[in-house]
């Protein structure tokens, strides 16, 4: 901490390291908000594992290189004393051999991340529904903690400008459901875009003996203990520009307008309870809406050694729907995440279960594969398949509204990235989609529809 006088007012100013960082970060913050999702360029910096720098203050500042090593012994986590490798979205857990990307700085007590990611993307879904759009989706975070007391203090934020740069209705995505636009009709075959406000939430963790601790987290927005990390979080799905079809299934709750979740670690065993919100965002992406506190969900995670991830969750969700108020949601999901690592390249695959039992209404479930590849920071080679039981394909006025139907979906996709220059990390990627339907869909959809996306992506 820095101590300057101000002689001509004879008062004194302090500058903590965290008004440190946010100066040497905001230059960067600002182009990639600003300039990246409406130009297609922009700031990123991508490092391998925990490659970042250290700042020590003796006398005079000095800066340190780490390597992924070094970092990844040195860094534990905001909620326990593990691999700060092994957090993910909210409090969930990814396997701890994963690389975390992003810029990591140390600031006299404070550890500090930025990660961000932005796509310029040509998206044409094929088929009688599908559409085709030039969009960019986008996220930009950064986590913050310090020794306070006898524990750790935690702060996150999560910003997106899709309400800008993917617009009210979102991106076409065949087969995907959930949400509105406009209060009135539901966004059918398209993916909706994130809140300006995606996670506002603060930690504080004790160790409670040598391998344990107690953590709570409060977010306004944040993420409940339900389901697996979120898709765009989670290694096997970051680099993936679309959303899984089974979003609403397994981590539709990553932007909960009121949660707070109390937890106990137990060496690689993690069990945890939230209080939270309900609702779904509305169709205003701009504003922080009013907590309610209506559903509650708790989680069961263990991870037995740096390569797999397992959790199993239940969750109440009360009135998720805008447009269907009077149906609460009681939902099941089961994950595990496998990840290797060899030289400079990581792989991660993840299989996940969810089911949806609406109170009225039916039992619909929904299945997750993928998977990713990342070659030498160079190549990267990513697939998903899905299985999935949609009830809400159709308006109100259709005869097939609210008729379930048990889809199927297999994508695979390829990114160049190419070699950092002046801290970008730019990538050229594609994807496919194949979409498997019941024969009384075809009519609507098209016997076997094929979509595709090209894409510019950066990321920090």
């Amino acid at each position: 901490m820095n101590t300057v006088m101000e002689n001509q007012t004879n008062r004194y100013r302090i500058t903590t390291p965290i008004e440190q960082y946010m100066k040497q970060t905001l230059a960067i913050t600002v182009v990639f908000l600003f300039g990246l999702p409406l130009t297609g360029t922009g700031l990123a910096q991508e490092h391998e594992g925990h490659h970042g720098t250290a700042q020590t203050e003796q006398g005079k500042h000095g800066r340190q290189s780490m390597g992924e090593h070094d970092m990844s012994m040195g860094m534990h986590g905001m909620l326990g004393a593990y691999p700060m490798t092994r957090e993910a979205s909210g409090t969930s857990w990814q396997p701890e051999g994963a690389s975390m990307e992003g810029i990591h700085t140390m600031q006299g007590h404070w550890m500090l991340m930025t990660h961000g990611l932005a796509t310029l993307m040509y998206d044409n879904q094929g088929g009688e529904r599908g559409n085709r759009e030039v969009v960019s989706t986008n996220m930009l975070m950064g986590m913050a903690q310090r020794p306070l007391g006898p524990g750790t203090f935690g702060a996150r934020g999560m910003f997106s400008l899709e309400p800008l740069t993917v617009g009210r209705k979102g991106y076409p995505l065949l087969l995907q459901s959930g949400e509105t636009d406009n209060g009135k009709t539901p966004l059918i075959d398209r993916q909706h875009p994130h809140d300006l406000f995606m996670e506002l939430a603060l930690t504080y963790s004790v160790s409670v003996g040598l391998d344990s601790s107690a953590f709570a987290y409060v977010g306004w927005p944040g993420e409940p203990a339900l389901g697996p990390p979120t898709f765009m979080h989670r290694f096997s799905g970051t680099d993936n520009p679309e959303a899984p079809i089974t979003h609403h299934w397994l981590d539709s709750t990553h932007i909960t307008h009121g949660v707070t979740t109390l937890g106990y670690i137990w060496k690689e065993i993690k069990l945890e309870g939230s209080l939270f919100t309900g609702r779904e965002p509305d169709e205003d992406r701009w504003d922080l809406e009013k907590p309610r506190f209506d559903s509650f969900a708790g989680r069961f995670s263990y991870n037995p050694n740096p390569h797999w991830a397992f959790q199993t969750s239940y969750g109440h969700i009360d009135s998720p729907e805008q447009l269907e108020p009077e149906q609460d949601t009681n939902r099941f999901t089961i994950s595990a995440s496998y990840h290797h690592r060899w030289d400079r390249t990581h792989w991660q695959t993840t299989a996940a279960w969810g089911r949806n039992r609406n109170d009225p209404g039916r039992d619909l479930d929904g299945f997750l594969v993928e998977s990713l590849v990342n070659f030498n920071k160079t190549h990267i080679v990513f697939g998903r398949a899905e299985t999935v039981e949609k009830s809400e394909l159709f308006f109100e006025a259709d005869p097939l509204h609210g008729k379930s139907f048990t889809v199927h979906k297999v994508s695979l996709g390829y990114i160049y990235d190419f070699p950092e220059q002046h801290q970008v990390q730019w990538g050229l990627g594609g994807l496919g989609s194949l979409h498997f339907l019941p024969e009384r869909l075809e009519e609507a959809y098209e016997e076997t529809p094929f979509s595709f996306m090209l894409f510019i992506r950066a990321k920090l």
